[in-house]
């Protein structure tokens, strides 16, 4: 049996971050156990996501980061902007377009062409 992935990202309030994460990828809260939310793929095609509670504040860029392939960077970049993220830089590498981006709490995720 191939083993499963979940993601997992250090955040200061997993409560409010799970909002942001839900929106931004589609993904249910399926609710808070212990220092974590836990956030799913309705259509189960993903990895969980869990969002674990921790004291510390972020040090410095993140040593693992994912990338959201989707076919339009910029409208993307812009609705997750909305969403509360921040955009970062805008690089074109090997013809692909791709903006760097921080959720709610400054953890660094890409917004990326699908076919990248």
């Amino acid at each position: 049996m191939p083993a499963a992935l979940s993601l997992v990202i250090d955040c200061r309030d997993p409560e409010t971050l799970a909002l942001f994460w839900t929106q931004a990828l589609g993904y249910t809260n399926v609710g808070l156990y212990g220092s974590y939310a836990v956030l799913v793929d309705p259509d189960n095609a993903s990895p969980r996501l869990l969002l674990q509670r921790v004291s510390e504040p972020k040090p410095g860029k993140n040593r693992v980061h994912f990338d959201v392939h989707v076919a339009d960077v910029h409208a993307e970049a812009a609705r997750l902007e909305s969403l509360g993220a921040v955009r970062g830089e805008t690089l074109n590498e090997f013809g692909t377009d791709w903006v760097v981006m921080a959720d709610p709490e400054g953890n660094e995720f890409c917004v990326c062409s699908s076919d990248a």
